[in-house]
């Protein structure tokens, strides 16, 4: 991982909105007179603040008069006192800014201005709208400006605007209140949808089945954990996921991979889909057939629609504005973490409590979830508390490494488990498990706990479906190729028995006859 103090950090913005209008030489977007009906309007009726608090703020005023009236009438309804020109004047002078607010005069001749509040939620969004102007043209001046300095760095820019302009929509976009009519309408035509899936699946489609029928496919706002100890295949599963749903369903993915590089990532997609070892495809030893195998295999991975941005300890700020532009412009489906821990809070820099930068990240990625519509799956490491346990090891909620605010935000917590990994080969009815892996859902907010077994191959570091039938190369480009064969006239796959090697061989020898399957 880079050194923290090589990691891009935000532009400070050092000039305040009125040194920057300044520099315009323009008077900016402003409306004084209705700011002075509307405090007025909200010292004369207590439905006037409860209607306009949520649509401002102290920032929202042009005059700064305005300011600090806002921020007295803020304060006394913060803590339930009434609110009219007397208490009003009085915590301002309490607070030593009267004068700073023009006076007891001023304030009672705002009073004065009210002819009547009944459209005082339509002027409060004029200075709401007319904030958000000033606030534009402040963040374009300072963008413009940097843009002249030859110090910067452009991308570091880049990421400055995008992240002010965000903040902007953020600050002064607020969730509207749905009715109840509304809302059931909308849920209505979500069980509608699903039950025209004929899997029963109305989520995001994982590929594997049993799991599918479980969850329902990864559903839409959801933060998944998927936590496991090393080297139990975190990033094998969720990249065999993220192929199924791409390749198979055409879903959008996007993967963060925080700990391996894009070309690293896709390599082990390649091993997997090729079903050519890693150790094969690193050191170019392939043959002839397994290049052709190589090659017939990757066309649909190598166009399907999967995203990986590969940025070592990314903030969660950074990639909240990653997630954003990928959903603008490519619409993706679903988004994967990996994984979690090695994420920071703000801009690179550690700093402060571990466990409560992992809380604010945790609470970041279900709130980005939320905003975008779609799953996020969040890979996450176990304590090694796992490892000390007595019997078979399998992890538990608590085992969820240094915060459980992760297990607190997530819809979804799963571990993967392979107990041939700690030697146990046979389960308690005696049935094999090798090459087993287990997904454990130990936390489903709207649904039911239960565990599926799925096969996990490791020479291709791949998972799929227990009872699937393993796909056969039907180009004579198979690990085994020189053992089975593909008879394209009749569309039939021969897989030589073992008894047509070594000795026993000569007892079914006829002449060659053992060449033709019929």
């Amino acid at each position: 991982m880079d050194n923290p103090d090589n990691i891009r950090k935000p532009i400070t913005r050092l000039k305040t909105q009125g040194q920057l209008i300044n520099e315009l030489g323009r008077i900016p977007p402003q409306a004084v007179d209705i700011e002075q009906v509307v405090l007025g309007a909200m010292m004369l009726e207590k439905n006037a603040v409860n209607d306009t608090i949520d649509i401002l703020n102290q920032n929202s005023f042009y005059d700064p008069k305005h300011q600090f009236i806002y921020k007295a009438i803020h304060e006394l309804f913060a803590s339930t006192n009434p609110i009219d020109l007397v208490t009003v004047t009085s915590r301002l002078q309490k607070n030593g800014e009267l004068e700073a607010a023009g006076g007891a005069a001023y304030i009672a001749g705002l009073t004065n201005r009210v002819a009547s509040s009944a459209h005082i939620q339509h002027h409060a969004r004029i200075i709401s709208e007319k904030f958000i102007k000033r606030e534009l043209i402040r963040v374009s001046s300072e963008i413009i400006r940097d843009a002249y300095d030859d110090t910067r760095d452009v991308f570091d820019l880049l990421n400055a605007a995008e992240t002010d302009l965000f903040q902007i929509a953020e600050n002064n976009m607020s969730k509207q209140v749905s009715s109840m009519q509304s809302v059931v309408r909308e849920a209505i035509q979500e069980i509608e949808k699903a039950a025209q899936n004929t899997d029963g699946v109305s989520g995001v489609p994982t590929g594997f089945h049993a799991l599918d029928k479980i969850t329902s496919g990864w559903q839409r706002s959801d933060m998944i954990v998927l936590a496991a100890r090393p080297g139990m295949g975190k990033t094998a599963f969720v990249l065999s996921m993220a192929r199924n749903s791409a390749v198979d369903y055409n879903m959008g993915v996007a993967v963060f991979s925080l700990e391996m590089s894009s070309v690293q990532l896709v390599k082990r997609l390649i091993a997997s889909e090729s079903r050519l070892s890693a150790e094969k495809l690193r050191k170019g030893d392939l043959k002839e057939h397994e290049f052709q195998q190589l090659h017939s295999r990757i066309t649909k991975l190598a166009t399907a629609p999967i995203f990986i941005d590969d940025t070592p300890g990314i903030s969660i700020f950074d990639f909240r504005a990653k997630c954003r532009r990928l959903k603008a412009q490519h619409n993706i489906d679903m988004i994967i973490i990996d994984y979690l821990q090695l994420m920071s809070a703000k801009d690179g820099k550690g700093g402060g409590n571990r466990e409560q930068e992992i809380s604010t990240i945790s609470r970041s990625i279900k709130e980005i979830a939320k905003e975008l519509n779609v799953p996020i799956i969040a890979l996450s490491q176990l304590s090694r508390s796992v490892e000390t346990r007595g019997g078979d090891k399998k992890p538990m909620l608590s085992d969820l490494r240094e915060s459980g605010a992760i297990e607190q935000d997530a819809d979804i917590v799963s571990f993967i488990y392979r107990p041939e990994y700690y030697n146990i080969t046979q389960d308690d009815d005696g049935n094999s498990l090798h090459g087993i892996g287990e997904i454990i859902i130990a936390k489903h907010r709207n649904g039911a706990l239960d565990s599926v077994q799925l096969r996990f191959v490791p020479e291709y570091a791949r998972f799929e479906n227990l009872h699937e039938v393993p796909e056969l190369d039907i180009a004579g480009g198979s690990n085994n190729a020189s053992m089975n064969s593909f008879n394209q006239d009749f569309n039939t796959y021969t897989i030589k028995s073992k008894m047509d090697e070594g000795e026993d061989s000569d007892i079914f020898d006829n002449n060659g006859a053992d060449d033709n399957p019929f």
